[in-house]
């Protein structure tokens, strides 16, 4: 049991994203499916003092309530799981969407867009400068997984 320990820490300090697939997912097969892939994205911004769950969480209720605003129902429903909210989940609320990689880039880049805007970046001046991940990890986020909801996820572990 020791020697497990021992190498898990060992290959957690040299390849920190290898070590975090090893963990048990536990949202993985009840909120989307395993992720086949998890990247790792080292982040251009420092996590915003006073980033916590509250946070967080009002920034994920910000971005649903301007969603609810349009004339039609939101694309995808977006949450922090977790007991800081450091995982923030977005799973697509119809079939066929959020299916490729290529899907899920072009709903960060709307994401990135969106969140630029709200209250909490604004004076920050990352209008043409930080991306969605960059966002995420100010507010404190840890993990970011993407999913349709059915086969496909893409999970990115923010450093």
């Amino acid at each position: 049991m020791i020697r497990a320990i021992s190498v898990f820490l060992f290959v957690f300090l040299l390849f920190p994203a290898v070590a975090f697939a090893l963990v048990k997912d536990r949202h993985a097969g009840y909120y989307y499916p395993e992720p086949k892939k998890i990247k790792t994205y080292r982040a251009r911004a420092n996590i915003l003092p006073g980033a916590n769950r509250e946070r967080r969480i009002a920034f994920i209720t910000e971005l649903m309530a301007n969603a609810l605003k349009r004339p039609y129902p939101p694309q995808y429903a977006m949450f922090a799981k977790g007991l800081q909210a450091q995982k923030l989940i977005i799973v697509s609320n119809y079939a066929g969407q959020l299916d490729t990689i290529y899907r899920v880039r072009a709903m960060l880049a709307n994401l990135t867009s969106m969140a630029r805007t709200l209250p909490i970046f604004l004076g920050f001046s990352v209008e043409d400068k930080l991306n969605f991940f960059d966002l995420g990890k100010m507010l404190g986020f840890k993990r970011i997984t993407i999913s349709d909801g059915d086969k496909f996820s893409h999970q990115v572990i923010l450093k």
